[in-house]
Parts: structure tokens; sequence; C-alpha cells
């Protein structure tokens, strides 16, 4: 595994942001369409696909496994598939570099399929938990044999025929659902997973757009999604639409920076996926929807969005699966507003790319800001608009969305705000530092 150089970066106040901004494609459809173009018959053409760190190490681990992906000159992507079923053995172990999503999706796909794949990624996808995922896939047949605590590097030994499950989610993770849903396509029978509290929708709206016969059911005990197995896909032509947990860090930046006025352009407004948006308005953000239309299945539109005073709430438990990567960022929001902001029912934070609520507790801690932690989340008082002290070096852990969530925050710190390194937002937002310079100097990104 390559030496990692740390990079950091001083965050200081640039003044106000003005502008038009164009995020990435959003990071869980990507990785997606390139998994569901590799199991169709024909060639696939995608736009607007995150070409960020993790959504690479995806492309690279399916044309390990068979599938011809090629980046044209107009940045179209196209996928020449294999067929469900026609996975081939990697010649050597797939390296998710820090992708959560590819490593535990690619399980999924591995566990039905007459191939064994090694996982390997870098030292915080090593440490997070793969053990939910185990769980209903060694269920199905596939046998894993992970490191100590269910941790990278592991390897899956998949089956063919896989055995088809009803499986209930014990935690909140589309992630997990995903996982079984793509182990289900290359089983006979039908492949059932209850979830009950609704998470984000993806997999399925894609899975039907390539022509898997699914189905979704709404029951006492929470959304039945039922997968009939040996699919034929078809390929597709695909854009994907800008993500909304990359837009989150424009919309506080722009919430909390007084005299900001910025358009955030083609983001996805997918409901499973629109939490923050949800909280940030709410706690009183000046957030209005431009030209809403439908890209791809997903609901877009344009967000403009005008600084205005934040006061604190109580976070409703029930965003929490329509917000969880961006409850980083909420609380640099909180760190803002007007009273005490009490956020929890997130127990996910603690199994990201790192601890999230352990991390931004000792960043805004350290940066002044009065917060306190519980084990699903954060209560944080704000200064009621004033800027924060700023003045620490904040440990990003590895984790891209720590180190944008306290870039937002050095935008209104009365000292400047040094994160240890920002090497890995490369793996979401190669683009995010130029975009930033950008939207300070007025300028379109």
């Amino acid at each position: 595994m390559p030496h990692h150089t740390p990079r950091p970066l001083d965050l200081a106040p640039r003044g106000a942001l003005t502008g038009r901004v164009t995020v990435p494609g959003d990071k869980s459809i990507s990785h997606r369409a390139l998994m569901l173009s590799a199991l169709a018959v024909g060639e696939s053409r995608i736009e607007g696909l995150l070409e960020g760190e993790d959504v690479l190490a995806t492309a690279a681990a399916m044309r390990a496994m068979g599938a011809r992906i090629e980046r044209g000159g107009d940045a179209v992507w196209r996928v020449s598939g294999v067929g469900v079923g026609g996975l081939l053995q990697p010649a050597t172990a797939l390296e998710m570099g820090n992708s959560g999503t590819s490593t535990r999706l690619l399980m999924g796909l591995v566990a039905s399929h007459p191939i064994t794949a090694t996982f390997t990624g870098d030292a915080s996808l090593s440490g997070r938990p793969m053990g939910r995922v185990i769980e209903p896939l060694a269920l199905m047949g596939a046998d894993v044999s992970a490191s100590p605590g269910g941790r990278l590097p592991l390897m899956v030994r998949g089956i063919c025929p896989a055995v088809p499950i009803a499986y209930t989610l014990p935690v909140a993770s589309a992630q997990v659902k995903s996982a079984v849903l793509l182990a289900g396509l290359n089983t006979p029978g039908v492949t059932r997973v209850i979830e009950p509290i609704a998470t984000r929708d993806h997999s399925e709206r894609m899975l039907r757009g390539f022509g898997a016969t699914l189905t979704v059911e709404t029951a006492d005990r929470g959304r039945i999604i039922s997968l009939t197995g040996e699919a034929e896909l078809k390929p597709q032509s695909i854009t994907v639409p800008g993500d909304p947990s990359s837009a989150a860090f424009w919309l506080v930046a722009a919430s909390i920076v007084p005299g900001s006025d910025i358009v955030v352009a083609n983001v996805g407004l997918n409901p499973t996926r629109t939490g923050l948006i949800a909280a940030l308005r709410m706690m009183g953000a000046d957030i209005v929807e431009l030209d809403p239309r439908e890209v791809g299945g997903e609901p877009v539109a344009d967000l403009r969005v005008r600084y205005a005073p934040l006061t604190a709430i109580e976070v409703p438990h029930d965003l929490a699966p329509s917000m969880i990567d961006e409850y980083p960022v909420l609380f640099v929001a909180a760190a803002f507003a007007n009273g005490r902001t009490l956020a929890r029912g997130a127990h996910e934070l603690r199994v990201k790319e790192s601890d999230r609520i352990a991390a931004m507790h000792a960043a805004l801690t350290a940066c002044g800001v009065a917060c306190e932690e519980y084990e699903d989340g954060m209560a944080i008082t704000g200064t009621g608009g004033d800027a924060i002290p700023g003045g620490a070096r904040i440990a990003s852990k590895l984790d891209h969305r720590i180190a944008m969530s306290l870039s937002v925050a050095g935008l209104h710190a009365r000292a400047p705000v040094t994160i240890d390194d920002i090497g890995p937002v490369a793996t979401s937002y190669p683009a995010f530092y130029r975009s930033l310079d950008a939207l300070t100097t007025g300028v379109e990104a």
C-alpha cells in the first residue's frame, strides 16, 4: 500500500460566498451504476459519474472481475458488462482504498458467484467492522474469512447457487440492504430484505431501471423489498445527479457566513437523502429549490442558499437515515446557531470512515465550541451567529467529511483552523477546495 503523505491546510475567513457551484456526481449512485452496468449484457453509458477515489476503486474492481470500463474524452463512461453470473475470478486482491460502500456492496456481488475475492483497504477502512454484511451473506451460503473484529483484509468465497433469504436489517443501513440485494441477483428464488426504518433507495430504483424484478411493500414491520433472482439486466444510459452529501457543505457554508448568496446546481433530491435540508430549514436556513426536474429517475433541483440566522433545534431521530453522512456538517451549523442543538439517534456515525461523533466532538471543542458527546450524537451550544474562536489544529482521522466540515467551520472563525490532512477529500470531492476558492471570489466552479 502506498505511503500517504499528509497535506495540511489553514482555513481562515474569506468573506461571503457568492456565485454558482456544481457538485460532483452522487457517490452512492455512481457506485451502483458501475456495478449494475458491469452485470448487464451489452454497453451502458454513464454521464456525470463521480470521479473520486472511492468510485474509481469500484471501477477497478469490476474491471478485475471481467467488465470493460472506459472513460471517453467526452467524460462519458462506457461499460461492457459480463452478465449476472458472469463475474470472473480476480487475479489479485481488490484494493478498496477508503471506500466502505465499494467493499460492502462488492462483497454482496461476489457472495453469489463461484469466485473468491480478497478485499484490502487503507488504514481507515481496515478499522471499520464488516460483520453486519458478513452475517446475511453467510446465511446465503458464502464463506467469509475476516481479520479479527470482522475487519479487512478479508476473503469472500462465493457460492453458486446461493440460498435466498428473508433478512430483517438489525440497523438502518443502505449498504447492508444493497449487499443482500446484489447477492440476490444471482440467487435462484426470491431474496427479501425487511427494513424497519427506511434508508436511501438508490439500489431499488436502479435495479428496476436495469430490468430486475423488484417489488417494495409497506407493512407493519417496515418496508419489504423482494428481488427475483437469476436476473437478466439490460444496458442503460444513466445520468448521475449531483451528490446531496457534497452539496451539504455549501448549504451550511452559505447559511453561516454573513452576506452569502449561492446557487448549488443539479442536486439530487431523492427523499431518502434530504434530511439535512429538512433540518436546516427547521433551524431557519434560507434554501429555495429552483427548476425542479427528474434526471435518470431521480428528483433534482438547483438550490439557492442565502445567509440566514440559525436557531437551535432538537433534530428528529427519524431524520437520521436520510442524513447520516451529513451529521458532521450539521454539527458545524449547530455551532453557529442561537441556543443548544440536540442531534441524536445516529449510532451509525461511530462506524464510518472514522468515529465521527468522537472526531467532531474533539474538533469542535478544540475550536472553542461548547458541546457534549453522547453515544448516538451530540449537543452543541451555538454562538448565535458570531464567529467561533477557532485557532486549532484538527485531526481529520483520514475522513473526508471531517476535513470538509471543519473547513466550512474555518470560514467563520476568529483564528484560522488548520486541517491536519486534506488528502482524503479526494475520495469523494476532488474539486472541493477549487470550488471553495471560486465561491469566495464569486466565479462559477
